[in-house]
């Protein structure tokens, strides 16, 4: 049976957010990423990425056309599954084979679209050619587990995830220049366009995970996505299930490596970002708990180093430093092994490629 789906929502409090005294959805809770972000509960703004209101903010839905906040947030319920499976050689319906590698995640919430070029621009007004906002040293956690500590380290028992490091200041640096992302043109553009509605690329790991921190939540750790990804305890071959999603893009914007894509038209030549939908615009595609783009359309920067799993695992991350970070998901090109919800993959945190983008955790 399919979990219910609850959005929390909040009445606009400005009049510049949204339209006709609509309401949308809002990240309850405490402020848990320092100055300059998301409202507590009885606040009225909500997460900073969406006050505006406009294209990218409170325009979700409907292929880009809706009146849903884009900031909308879903609830995640805990539980049990196992990290590596396959379908390859499984009868139709016969469900996952080669069950390894097994992972508890607590309950958490995800949000249910892919940052967009919109939320992410009042963050680089925010951040203001680095004379104005970077995280607090120690923000980012997740809070909520393990008594204020955060995730456990899965590698080192007794440890726990540091937060953001100060020194990491300098590796956010959100320019123009950068998120362009020459010679393969990123979905950003200097001043607001037509592609406020796309989702954001060319952003290292460490620009996600500070953006994250000032929208007022955290990454999610590559356990909490694959969770969100295969249904939980159902690990699904795609997020929305076992369905082959076929050559077109109502279940995820993707194509066949290189050469075709399946947006806006089935083959359509990969050009770039012409073949990168707004984000939800597969509706077909969300998953167990109502997130969308789980698969497809930019590949998502998770919280954790790359390594081979460690088990047991419980409410963990891998946080020792290796050669990169963690991505998930699958892209515009992607073939549909990489739409896989249990797919993994390793490029440097630095990486900016037009074909990476992520989304945020918050508390429950």
């Amino acid at each position: 049976m399919r979990a219910a789906i609850v959005a929390l929502t909040w009445v606009c409090g400005l009049a510049a957010s949204c339209s006709g005294g609509s309401t949308v959805s809002r990240t309850p809770g405490p402020n848990v990423g320092g100055p300059n972000v998301g409202e507590d509960l009885d606040g009225a703004a909500g997460p900073p990425s969406c006050r505006a209101g406009g294209p990218g903010m409170t325009h979700c839905g409907a292929g880009g056309g809706g009146t849903e906040s884009c900031c909308t947030t879903l609830p995640v319920s805990g539980g049990s599954y196992d990290r590596t499976y396959d379908f390859q050689g499984s009868e139709a319906g016969a469900g996952p084979s080669e069950e390894a590698d097994p992972a508890t995640v607590s309950a958490f919430r995800l949000d249910k679209y892919l940052v967009t070029v919109g939320r992410f621009r009042p963050f680089v007004n925010a951040w203001n050619g680095g004379a104005g906002y970077v995280p607090p040293a120690g923000s980012g956690k997740h809070t909520h587990l393990n008594g204020g500590l955060g995730l456990a380290d899965c590698a080192t028992p007794g440890t726990f995830e540091p937060g953001w490091v100060a020194a990491d200041d300098s590796n956010v640096a959100p320019t123009s220049a950068n998120l362009l992302c020459d010679p393969t043109p990123g979905t950003w553009t200097v001043t607001p366009g037509d592609n406020e509605m796309l989702p954001i690329n060319c952003v290292d790991w460490y620009e996600a995970y500070a953006f994250c921190i000032w929208d007022g939540g955290f990454l999610p750790s590559e356990a909490e996505w694959e969770y969100a990804a295969a249904g939980g305890s159902q690990q699904r071959e795609y997020p929305w299930g076992s369905t082959d999603p076929g050559a077109g893009y109502q279940y995820a914007i993707y194509g066949d490596g290189q050469a075709n894509c399946y947006y806006p038209d089935d083959g359509a030549a990969c050009t770039g970002i012409a073949n990168m939908a707004p984000v939800g615009t597969a509706s077909l595609g969300a998953g167990l708990w109502g997130q969308l783009d789980l698969a497809g359309d930019a590949f998502e920067w998770n919280l954790d180093w790359y390594a081979p799993y460690v088990v047991p695992a419980v409410d963990c991350a891998y946080l020792p430093p290796a050669s990169g970070r963690v991505y998930r998901g699958g892209s515009f090109y992607s073939t549909k092994t990489y739409l896989a919800a249990a797919y993994r993959n390793d490029p440097p945190a630095t990486t900016r490629f037009n074909y990476i983008g992520f989304r945020c955790a918050r508390t429950p």
